[in-house]
């Protein structure tokens, strides 16, 4: 079967009985100039016919599509979903439409990220980057505002989440209530980056005098499987820790289990706190004590961010928020046996 025409704006126009500008001026919101009685008949034939506006024919005169991307590394890892909320809230609220695009840490694809970005002639790009550099993204001559640490991109705007804040928090709660040995769970990142965990670790040891011992940080892959590995680790050393930091709650929720299996009682026997706060945190038996990052507001601010850029409004140098978590004491954590 034959597809069915789309009606054309010169459609509209015949049926309205105006001109083809006019009906332009009336989708493009240009229509001060116009009745508003020929109003009221462009939008009652726009209905009629079921036209819809041609955003790549529109973008030509433009310059605008109307469209940003929203390019992360891992689109199964929870954290992701309430920043893309986020942005798309942000973005819907201005007339936006986002296109998510996963990279799944492959450094190719995200490259194939930004030749989409420019061969679609999206307005903007809000991006979690893995390996492309700074002048990469400003040969893309596209405004582009960074998810995450902006210090390899001096010259684009970036929103992040305060992780050696987080880190700070979550060991201050686990030494107040009086754990002097305490393990790691540090996640082994695809990016090549300084280990903010690890190094936050280190910091708070030092600032409360608590002995440092290599033998409690282990590291492994950011996953379920990994943190179940790492804490069986901790957990068969001669003297295991009384609580646990792990690099993320996907970690968190690996070392329960292995708690689990190896018999213990969870927080009587050993101490776990998470960071994130991913929606799973609160379902866990016990629920999850965790670090909880702003994640929702992350994407509102870096969307907000881009918007102004691309409308012109934006600020006059680079912008780099860092948005501070919240401890969220649940059931996982207590003072040491």
């Amino acid at each position: 079967m034959a597809k069915a025409k789309q009606p054309t704006i010169k459609d509209v126009a015949r049926l309205a009985g105006v001109s083809k500008t006019t009906v332009g001026r009336v989708i493009n919101g240009e229509d001060q100039s116009v009745a508003e009685a020929t109003r009221e008949r462009v939008l009652a034939a726009i209905a009629m016919l079921g036209y819809e506006r041609n955003i790549v024919a529109s973008s030509l005169r433009t310059d605008q599509t109307l469209m940003v991307a929203l390019s992360i590394p891992d689109i199964t890892n929870p954290f992701w979903p309430e920043v893309a909320r986020g942005v798309q809230d942000a973005c819907e609220a201005q007339g936006y439409t986002v296109a998510l695009l996963n990279s799944d840490w492959d450094a190719r694809r995200e490259i194939a990220h930004l030749q989409t970005v420019r061969r679609n002639r999206f307005d903007g790009l809000l991006i979690n980057p893995i390996r492309i550099t700074n002048a990469e993204l400003r040969a893309l001559k596209t405004p582009a505002v960074l998810l995450g640490s902006g210090e390899a991109f001096p010259d684009f705007d970036s929103v992040g989440s305060d992780s050696a804040g987080a880190v700070t928090t979550a060991l201050e709660h686990l030494i107040a209530l009086g754990h002097t040995r305490i393990g790691l769970i540090a996640g082994i990142s695809q990016r090549d980056r300084p280990d903010t965990r690890y190094h936050g670790y280190v910091e708070m040891l030092l600032r409360h005098g608590l002995p440092f011992d290599e033998n409690l940080i282990v590291r492994c892959p950011y996953s379920q499987a990994g943190g179940v590995e790492a804490m069986h680790r901790l957990l068969s050393l001669a003297h295991p820790p009384t609580a646990v930091l792990a690099g993320n709650d996907i970690l968190a929720i690996g070392a329960l289990i292995a708690a689990r299996e190896a018999g213990l009682i969870v927080p009587r026997d050993v101490s776990i706190i998470g960071i994130d706060d991913i929606q799973a945190a609160s379902t866990t038996s016990p629920p999850l004590t965790t670090v909880a990052k702003p994640k929702y507001d992350i994407g509102v601010q870096a969307a907000n961010l881009l918007l102004a850029r691309i409308q012109g409004s934006g600020p006059e140098g680079p912008c780099h928020l860092w948005l501070r978590g919240e401890l969220r004491v649940r059931e996982t954590t207590c003072a040491p046996a």
